[in-house]
């Protein structure tokens, strides 16, 4: 039983999943490292590069060149104290002589240093330390452990000399030493070198992932422009890596397909719609040869209806075929509607904000503006039409006051042939193609069509088209 009672619980050697996770504060910072980070791929693939060479530098520099200086600058700086004391041991040796121009000429020409002897001198007061005080702690620690006198040093004077003055008895010794004896001087030029190839190595690998990136970015514009239904740029072709030529050559067959497909299909759907409108032809004139007779009347509606959703479903499939690209101003849009709806003693008033100019298919873009429209003005009195064009999308918003859609057939309504009978008149309804028409032609585009409440108590719609 005590060994029961020893034995962990199993539970308690499971550590809860939150537990393992960071803190929510790391979290944060992970968040916002990663919001500044940037988001191109040109850009990300300089940062792999450089930022791994500027850590190397970085490194390299601490540990190598602090090595480098301190070990430099305390050799040297230990020669000079060397130097300092033999002069020293010299005058202690012989205190007799006052003439000190033999050991003067013999410190100058042989170590360097131009020293003179002030008597009964005294020192100054200590200078504050320079900001890099290498020099200053590696002198101050040689002349304290060789030389042992009270001294007092200058290093930020003059930049090419420094200046030492030592007590020696009651005369103070001064001497004047080159800066490049005591400290490493030249390891600029390592710095300098590093920096200047690294600048080179970075210049290389711009040109090199410039020409990486360009082959991606053809391919993003390619597949825009395929999304917005525009033909494909003339210079377009597989380029780059090889991964990112087969990615170019399986876009451009996925196009070839698609394309092909849709050739094909509205081929077939004309021909079969050309082979209906021909039977039609056949029962207008199989029902004019019988005369007038009030009884054919349902037979003479019944094939004007089938002609009207012939023409619409002609309609529908024209809109998938492709049309250049050109110039549409909105004011010109406006303007046809607006005489549009003085045809039909409708309400209409719009507004345009930003640009008046877009470039989009001509005939498509007005047949997608006149069927949202006329959807508007079928089941209510007033229009408000509003066009933003903004830096990146076209934002249409179309109110109407009618009766509206119930949200849960918003989606419903954008398939071909589908009607709300009890939302709409049924002989005002139409052939139930409009919607699914304007859907296609703004997805053709690259955009989308979507219904939403309007303020004026009826139905609301939002065009939404890249520019």
């Amino acid at each position: 039983m005590a060994e029961a009672d020893a034995k962990p619980n199993s539970f308690d050697s499971i550590r809860p999943e939150r537990d393992r996770l960071p803190s929510s504060g790391w979290r944060r910072s992970i968040r916002w490292l990663r919001r500044q980070l940037p988001t191109g791929l040109y850009a990300r693939t300089l940062l792999i590069i450089i930022l791994p060479m500027f850590i190397l530098q970085g490194v390299v520099t601490y540990l190598f060149m602090e090595r480098h200086w301190h070990m430099v600058t305390e050799r040297l700086s230990s020669a000079v104290t060397r130097d300092i004391a033999a002069v020293i041991d010299v005058m202690e040796t012989f205190p007799q002589t006052d003439d000190f121009s033999q050991l003067k000429r013999i410190a100058y020409q042989r170590l360097e240093l131009d020293i003179s002897v002030e008597k009964n001198g005294t020192l100054p007061p200590p200078r504050p330390k320079p900001f890099f005080s290498l020099l200053d702690d590696f002198l101050s620690q040689e002349i304290a452990r060789r030389i042992a006198k009270p001294f007092w040093i200058d290093t930020v004077g003059n930049s090419r000399i420094i200046e030492i003055r030592i007590l020696v008895g009651k005369d103070v010794l001064r001497i004047f030493a080159p800066r490049a004896a005591a400290y490493a001087s030249n390891t600029h030029i390592f710095i300098v070198w590093m920096v200047v190839t690294s600048l080179i190595l970075i210049g290389i690998s711009v040109l090199f992932i410039r020409g990486q990136i360009r082959p991606i970015t053809a391919l993003a514009k390619a597949a825009e422009s395929f999304g917005k239904g525009q033909k494909m740029p003339e210079n377009f072709a597989p380029r780059g890596a090889d991964e990112i030529r087969k990615a170019s050559l399986a876009f451009i067959l996925m196009r070839e397909r698609i394309e092909r497909h849709v050739e094909q299909r509205t081929a077939m759907l004309s021909g079969v719609s050309h082979d209906l409108r021909t039977i039609l032809t056949r029962f207008k004139l199989q029902l004019a040869l019988l005369g007038d007779d009030k009884e054919l009347e349902p037979l003479h509606k019944d094939v004007e209806d089938m002609q009207s959703m012939l023409e619409g479903y002609l309609a529908f499939v024209r809109s998938e075929a492709e049309e250049d690209v050109g110039t549409v101003y909105l004011s010109e849009v406006v303007r046809r509607l607006e005489m549009h709806a003085e045809l039909e003693g409708k309400g209409f008033a719009a507004t345009i904000e930003g640009r008046d100019e877009i470039r989009v298919r001509p005939n498509a873009f007005n047949r997608l503006v006149s069927n949202l429209t006329s959807n508007a003005w079928r089941h209510g009195q007033n229009v408000r039409l509003k066009a933003d064009h903004g830096t990146k999308w076209l934002t249409v918003t179309i109110d109407d006051d009618g009766p509206g859609i119930p949200r849960e057939a918003r989606d419903d309504v954008f398939k071909p042939f589908f009607r709300l009978d009890e939302a709409r008149n049924l002989d005002a309804s139409g052939t139930g193609l409009g919607l699914a028409i304007a859907r296609d032609i703004a997805r053709s585009h690259g955009g989308n069509v979507t219904l939403e409440d309007s303020p004026l108590g009826g139905l609301r719609a939002v065009l939404r088209v890249p520019v």
